[in-house]
């Protein structure tokens, strides 16, 4: 019986904290500051930029870059080192996922482009890689502290839109190369066919990245749904976006690229006389 009411005295202290957690909530709609300069900075980074070694200051993306470029590139090498002269026959877990990540990355780029695919399995892998890992670099809210004091936590990469329209043009250079290394000037003629590409591939990527990113925003900057409910938002979203958009950039990059580098067939006077009697 001591027990029973031991509980049911926790139970009562506990709700009555929920509620008068409920109370102060509701009582403060929203956080100092104003929203819209809340979302534009977060779009233009125009007042929390970091300093970078004191040379210039430049946008928190900016810095996101530089680590987890750093990070892959310690990672690979750890891996390469250390891992790849020990693979076996019969893989174990680690050496399946190493294997089931760069198969699906390599399937991809020889399905769309049977004659011409080891530089684009190479690109397409680096390429979903870094923004699988850019946009996951996002939940871990790695803080850094801006020039005017405030603490800010490091967006992904590719929220910037500059870093959207290197990746795109990054894209669209590969496309354009596969193209001559196959049909020459011909290959050049092809890709500009498609002028719009690099900016459809740099704003889908800016905007679906940076929507997640203004949406969890917003659901912080209320306090009555800053508990529990940015936590499922923001792991949500950069979850989705991180694996939608790893795929559909490399999947838009390997069939252009398979689409140009298709070899061009010339057809000899001699044949087509051949098959016009045939006709």
């Amino acid at each position: 019986m001591a027990k029973n009411k031991k509980k049911n005295v926790i139970i009562a202290i506990l709700l009555q904290l929920v509620i008068l957690g409920c109370l102060v909530a509701f009582t403060y709609k929203v956080k100092n500051g104003s929203i819209k300069n809340d979302m534009r900075d977060a779009v233009l980074h125009q007042e929390n930029k970091i300093s970078l070694f004191g040379l210039m200051n430049v946008d928190p993306s900016l810095i996101s870059a530089f680590i987890v470029t750093i990070l892959l590139l310690v990672f690979a090498a750890i891996i390469r080192i250390f891992f790849i002269p020990r693979f076996k026959y019969v893989p174990g877990k680690f050496q399946m996922l190493i294997e089931g990540w760069v198969g699906l990355f390599d399937n991809l780029a020889r399905s769309n482009s049977p004659e011409r695919n080891k530089f684009l399995g190479a690109y397409v892998f680096m390429a979903g890689t870094y923004i699988f890992t850019g946009t996951m670099f996002e939940l871990f809210g790695v803080q850094g502290v801006a020039t005017n004091g405030n603490s800010v936590s490091l967006p992904a990469p590719l929220a910037n839109i500059n870093g959207a329209i290197c990746m795109g043009f990054l894209s669209y250079a590969v496309i354009m190369g596969g193209g001559i290394a196959s049909n020459k000037i011909k290959g050049v003629f092809k890709t500009l066919k498609e002028f719009s590409l690099p900016v459809s591939m740099s704003f889908r990527l800016f905007g679906a990245l940076l929507s997640g990113m203004l949406v969890t925003e917003l659901v912080y900057y209320f306090i009555h749904l800053s508990f529990v409910l940015p936590v499922i938002v923001g792991v949500l979203f950069t979850v989705m976006h991180a694996l939608i958009q790893a795929y559909v950039l490399t999947m838009l990059t390997s069939v252009y690229y398979g689409e140009v580098s298709e070899k061009v067939v010339k057809k000899s006077k001699k044949a087509m006389s051949e098959v016009e009697t045939a006709k």
